[in-house]
């Protein structure tokens, strides 16, 4: 038999195996924020790795503000080593977002029912995780020597950032180019599609500042709360029509995140309500944006566009009396994968093999870690690919189908051997 077909069919025998592994990381509650049982379940995954004979390291994000004593902050790399080829680096986040209401599961009990498995995390992103595994399990299992080197990451905070996470790994040369050749995130984006980047993102925060005054007569206050109503207003009726227009060539899905968006994330001004109340015109109101932005927009004109805006309410007569100021909180860079990087061509390769059809490229609405893989890390060729559909991430009774899951580690099995150089009939 082929090593191909070997491996596809250890795939196969190892299904419930797989399943297995995907429900015991689900019942790891490692919810963020606040960063919970992130150790707990690092300390799982590098045992489960070591038990293959993987060579692990227990890597703490030392230094950083996110890394406490009560929450911290562990990333886990595993990594089995063959000939002197490439390096594949197999990175997934371990941490998921809070559970939230509407659940008719137990979010965390990882249930399997109806050749699905269910839980909160589950294709967002720890099937993927257990894909990767059992990618380079099957590998072994069928007697095929690699070419290279296989790593296999569980890193945290994906979910705000990823800063204590990839970048982390990143910053400290860990991840790094020179080190690292290909990059492949198990994130959920179906099973036939390959994600090559994603939207930039703006988030930012004004400060709108008016007078304090008697509630009875508010006509001897400025109110902060008027002046960031103006602001709101201008936003709709001028900021979001202009970028409904504006269109990218990169394919984001799902089609109506090809725009460039523009979304108010919170708000709050004056008094707390509820409670005892007194007669105060608001002196302070505060708004945070999320801006999504194109990759054919750049930072530098979207930041301008929002400064232009605020400078532009600021000087209305409606809003006299009221300073505004803007507050960078973070910016992320679009990302894009090459369009002749091998990782794309390798993975094209394996979902053909074993799915029977080409592959479709997408690009994510939101982001992912592949950024500090490309800004930080310098490698160029990254691409996100696993098991589980991306319309249910964050959604109540989250679930991956257990065929996506097995499909999803033939796939990334067959794409780690071509890309570290083996020939795939």
């Amino acid at each position: 038999m082929q090593a191909i077909e070997r491996i596809l069919s250890e795939v196969d025998r190892a299904a419930d195996e797989i399943v297995d592994l995907t429900a015991d990381l689900v019942r790891i509650p490692t919810v963020n924020p606040p960063g919970e049982a992130y150790d707990a379940c690092a300390r799982f995954l590098g045992g489960y790795l070591e038990r293959r004979a993987f060579g692990v390291e227990y890597i703490a994000a030392e230094g950083r503000a996110e890394h406490t004593t009560r929450h911290p902050r562990v990333n886990v790399i595993g990594s089995r080593r063959g000939g002197p080829g490439p390096v594949v680096h197999l990175n997934g986040h371990i941490d998921v977002v809070p559970a939230g209401d509407g659940w008719t599961v137990d979010p965390f009990g990882g249930l399997v029912r109806d050749g699905k498995i269910f839980g909160r995390g589950v294709c967002d992103m720890k099937a993927g995780i257990a894909a990767a595994v059992f990618a380079a399990e099957a590998i072994e299992r069928a007697g095929v020597t690699l070419p290279g080197t296989v790593e296999i990451s569980g890193t945290v905070d994906e979910e705000s950032g990823g800063f204590a996470g990839v970048a982390h790994l990143a910053e400290s040369g860990r991840i790094a180019k020179g080190r690292t050749d290909y990059v492949i995130i198990p994130e959920p984006l179906n099973v036939d599609r390959i994600c090559i980047g994603h939207r930039g993102v703006y988030w930012f925060e004004v400060t709108a500042r008016g007078r304090i005054g008697h509630g009875s007569m508010p006509f001897l206050g400025v109110s902060a709360i008027d002046g960031m109503g103006r602001l709101l207003q201008s936003v709709r009726e001028i900021l979001m029509p202009a970028l409904a227009s504006r269109r990218t060539a990169v394919p984001v899905v799902p089609p109506r995140a090809r725009q460039a968006t523009i979304n108010v994330n919170g708000i709050d001004g004056g008094q707390p309500v509820g409670g005892i109340q007194t007669p105060c015109v608001a002196d302070l109101c505060r708004a945070v944006f999320d801006r999504r932005f194109l990759i054919e927009e750049g930072f530098d004109a979207t930041k301008n566009e929002i400064a232009e805006l605020v400078a532009r309410v600021a000087a209305d007569t409606g809003a006299a009396g009221v300073r505004f100021h803007v507050r960078d909180l973070m910016v992320v860079h679009p990302v894009k994968t090459p369009d002749d990087s091998p990782v794309v061509a390798a993975v094209d390769r394996a979902i053909r093999r074993v799915l029977g059809r080409p592959a479709e490229l997408v690009a994510s609405p939101g982001t992912y870690d592949h950024k500090h893989v490309t800004r930080i890390a310098g490698i160029p060729h990254c691409i996100a690919y696993g098991p589980g559909e991306l319309e249910l991430a964050h959604q109540p009774d989250e679930y991956c189908r257990i065929d996506d899951l097995v499909n999803a580690t033939k796939v990334i099995a067959v794409s780690t051997l071509d890309l570290m150089g083996a020939s795939v009939p």
